[in-house]
């Protein structure tokens, strides 16, 4: 069994996003399942009415920097990374409960709400990322 890539996205910036998005596009491609554990700002870039709409840099970003400057949007890396592979996307019910949110106030990319323990059952021997 390939070991899986685990990442814990912690920002909702958009150039961490779509960070996010390629590694796991590269994973999928590669054969190697992927979980996604979203925790408290990059939450907001998941909510139904936000994905999708342009997020600031983070804050290391060259002023002026276009915030669009992807070839592909994050979300779209992230769908076809979904089509290539085993990609799971959860919220962390602690952050849910923090910010007051409910997992279907999420887009569909999310696929449920988890806690840490389960995060890293699924996470077994493979890397994890923090971003």
């Amino acid at each position: 069994m390939t070991s899986p890539l685990s990442i814990v996205l912690f920002s909702g910036t958009e150039d961490k996003l779509h960070a996010a998005a390629t590694l796991a596009a590269g994973a999928a491609a590669m054969g190697r399942p992927v979980n996604i554990l979203l925790q408290y700002w990059a939450l907001d870039a998941f909510r139904t009415g936000q994905i999708g709409k342009g997020h600031r840099l983070a804050c290391e970003a060259e002023p002026g920097a276009p915030a669009d400057a992807a070839s592909l949007p994050w979300v779209e890396t992230l769908r076809m990374a979904k089509e290539l592979g085993e990609v799971q996307i959860r919220a962390c019910a602690g952050s849910l409960d923090y910010l007051k949110l409910d997992v279907s106030e999420l887009d569909a990319l999310v696929d449920s709400a988890g806690g840490i323990a389960s995060f890293f059952a699924d996470a077994g021997d493979g890397s994890i990322t923090f971003i």
